[in-house]
């Protein structure tokens, strides 16, 4: 890949960025998050067209007009989220895209024995011989999943294979299972581009390492001699120092949320914390860590599946609805905006006003005017850029988007505010005027806590940190961390967390 740019509504996000990898090679792609892997890898794997540049397999160039075109050229993703058919065999996902057929009473069938016989072939191939082709997939553990969609990339003659966090969701052990098929493909001169947070993964699996940062190639190295700390340094960069250079912190006050043995069956081990009024606690964590869970527990969307103890203000709460959360005071808001937080045909009006209209019937009806008076009130505060209240959410930018929806929450009754990934898909200036409305909200007596897999954000913004890593804390920071502090922790390696 050479040259390579795309932009999405005139904001460059890949800026003459080049990547390449040999037959064989495990070229290990690295980035914080939002520094344009996923968007390289997209228009390398036919998800999305290059507005500037060039791709080559094997010399000669390529247009992929979708992922069916990078397909038929052996270049395969595996996206981070396991892709299989959970009531199929083992065999039959393997075969799904070229199921072999045999001659039937009028129409083909699906040849079940070759098919057994190819899939059987090929897990030998990586060696897991263990793995039966008749079970069902669902049946299996998440790492033979993946096992399963390896061999059934390899089934379609993958010669470029993007794997993105494959270990994510795994355990240590389930992860060396991962690691030892990627030997195998490197044996089989597979060409592999890894994508990962971890650098202690990537240093024992990779044999070239690329980083992204900002949209542009930030350093390329040789694995064998690259030290830990200058791949990190390449990663984050120099902060702009006036992101986060805003006053304010240090009033703490009385405990508002307490958690101790908090757990959740498959994705959060016994989680103690606290958040105290006046403070923003950040949690930092990569995907399939726990950040994902960790807030829609406290809140209670997840229900009774989840275990141990929680004090609000002192008192035992049991998180067994989001009803029974936003009661004992806690507000929140998902990372996922437009499925989650907006309302996009509604008013900034209506959004605003959402989770408590209640407080604005008066008699039998709803008062407008009362809602339109609070709209205004926000609108003001958070100098959330609109026509006015009136105006259809879905035409707001993405940043007063986000505003809208911590404005919904900002009601006497709430001391909690949980905010999973703040400022996603948010410009620059719209994410210091968040920050600064967070610190704000903290200093006048708010508790805050601040879910996100932005290393530099969680850095940034909060007084006390902590790190989420598969499912447990890895990692407090009382006094607030640096970015590599923070990332460091993540690792689990002593050999970079001396670096």
């Amino acid at each position: 890949m050479r040259g390579i740019g795309k932009s999405f509504g005139g904001v460059a996000v890949l800026s003459d960025v080049e990547l390449a990898v040999a037959p064989g090679e495990v070229m290990a792609l690295l980035g914080s998050n939002g520094a344009g892997k996923s968007t390289l890898v997209k228009i390398l794997t036919g998800v999305y067209t290059r507005d500037a540049g060039t791709v080559k397999v094997d010399g000669e160039p390529v247009v992929f007009a979708d992922p069916r075109a990078a397909v038929a050229a052996g270049v395969r993703l595996l996206p981070q989220e396991i892709s299989v058919m959970g009531d199929m065999t083992v065999a039959e996902n393997i075969s799904l895209a070229d199921l072999p057929t045999r001659a039937g009473p009028g129409f083909p069938m699906v040849d079940d024995r070759a098919m057994n016989k190819q899939s059987r072939a090929l897990l030998d191939q990586l060696g897991f011989a263990s793995i039966d082709v008749n079970a069902l997939v669902k049946r299996l553990s998440v790492a033979e999943q993946r096992i399963v969609e390896i061999a059934r990339a390899l089934a379609g003659q993958a010669r470029v294979l993007v794997m993105d966090e494959p270990t994510a969701a795994l355990t240590e052990q389930e992860a060396k299972l991962i690691f030892r098929i990627i030997q195998s493909l490197k044996e089989q001169q597979v060409a592999v581009i890894y994508i990962s947070h971890y650098l202690n993964e990537v240093f024992e699996i990779s044999d070239r390492i690329a980083v992204l940062r900002d949209g542009r190639n930030a350093g390329l190295f040789t694995t064998a001699a690259a030290s830990r700390g200058e791949v990190l340094a390449a990663m984050l960069g120099r902060v702009a120092d006036d992101l986060y250079d805003f006053a304010g912190g240090g009033n703490a006050g009385e405990e508002v949320l307490t958690t101790s043995g908090l757990s959740v069956p498959g994705k959060l081990d016994t989680i103690d914390m606290a958040v105290r009024s006046g403070e923003i606690v950040g949690v930092f964590g990569l995907i399939g860590s726990g950040i994902e869970t960790l807030g829609r527990a406290v809140y209670g969307a997840l229900g009774p599946a989840t275990r141990g103890t929680i004090l609000m203000t002192g008192t035992a709460y049991r998180p067994e609805s989001a009803g029974r959360g936003k009661a004992r005071g806690i507000g929140f808001v998902a990372a996922d905006r437009k499925q989650e937080g907006i309302i996009g045909d509604l008013t900034v009006r209506e959004n605003m006003v959402a989770p408590f209209q209640d407080r604005y019937v008066q008699g039998l009806f709803v008062s407008r005017s009362a809602e339109t008076e609070q709209a205004k009130r926000w609108i003001d505060l958070l100098g959330i850029r609109t026509r006015g209240p009136e105006q259809t959410m879905r035409t707001l930018s993405g940043g007063n988007q986000q505003k809208v929806c911590v404005s919904r929450w900002l009601v006497d009754s709430v001391k909690l505010l949980i905010l999973e990934e703040p400022t996603r898909g948010v410009d620059v200036g719209a994410r210091r005027e968040i920050y600064m409305e967070l610190r704000a909200l903290a200093d006048r007596g708010l508790a805050v806590l601040v879910l996100s897999s932005d290393v530099e954000e969680v850095a940034g913004i909060s007084d006390r940190s902590l790190v989420l890593d598969r499912g447990r804390i890895v990692g407090r920071f009382d006094k607030g961390a640096l970015p590599a502090e923070l990332m460091a922790a993540t690792t689990n390696d002593p050999a970079f967390n001396a670096a």
